[in-house]
């Protein structure tokens, strides 16, 4: 996937769970095509690690993507350090995939806060200031699974198909308005995202399939970089990232 640096240069871009896997390999393609960067994730230690890996200016601000405070502070941060905000990508998120008659439902609220109510929490800091400067670009990480649903994966593919929908309703009434959103449906990502699945059985199942099929996370930065670098006046709706193999 061929992306011009020249649109990406000088770009103020957020990314939300920046400290492993696909926000981090997001974090260094930008920086590398001359974008500015604003990090967040819930550890700091990661954030630090990832922005010292970076030869660019770089920002980083430990954040909760389920507390809207702290989602504002980035985007605070942002203006504070940069003067404006260009593009905010809403990559946060996680799996715990276990099957429906688990019946846990801390489980499930944790993926609704995090996987929707965060990408919530992303648009409501940042639209109202991309329509005050007339300008701006929302992407979303969401999942293959918002596309194509499985078993063990309810209530992480319904917060996903959530996710879509609203996105989907988000890029509509933001295009009169000449401001943008993608969505980006990654498959199966050589990450530690399904690190938090507890039942050993689904684990196993999970991190064999990974081991066997998996992609690479720069596959999923290097469509995130490709839809940011198009001209203003074109708006890449979907994109969908699947390595080969996968059915």
């Amino acid at each position: 996937m061929v992306t011009s640096a020249g649109q990406l240069n000088g770009k103020v871009v957020i990314v939300t769970g920046a400290g492993r896997g696909i926000g981090a390999a997001t974090a260094r393609l930008l920086a590398e095509r001359g974008a500015r960067l604003v990090l967040g994730a819930r550890s700091e230690h990661e954030l630090k690690a990832v922005a010292d890996s970076i030869d660019g200016d770089v920002a980083i601000h430990p954040t909760d993507v389920t507390r809207p405070d702290e989602v504002q502070s980035l985007v605070d941060l942002g203006i504070e350090r940069f003067g404006r905000l260009d593009v905010f990508v809403a990559n946060a998120g996680i799996a715990i995939n276990a099957p429906l008659a688990s019946g846990d439902i801390a489980d499930w609220n944790t993926m609704i806060d995090v996987n929707l109510r965060g990408v919530l929490h992303g648009i409501a800091a940042a639209i109202p200031l991309f329509q005050r400067q007339g300008s701006g670009h929302f992407v979303t990480v969401a999942s293959t699974s918002s596309l194509k649903w499985l078993p063990d994966q309810g209530v992480y593919a319904a917060t996903k198909a959530g996710v879509r929908a609203l996105c989907e309703i988000l890029r509509q009434e933001l295009a009169p308005q000449g401001l943008r959103a993608t969505m980006v449906y990654p498959g199966f990502t050589n990450t530690d995202f399904i690190a938090s699945t507890r039942d050993p059985d689904v684990l196993a199942a999970a991190i064999a399939r990974r081991d066997a099929i998996a992609m690479s996370p720069n596959a999923i930065a290097e469509a995130i970089a490709f839809a940011i670098a198009q001209p203003e006046a074109v708006d890449v709706g979907e994109i969908v990232v699947r390595p080969t193999v996968q059915p």
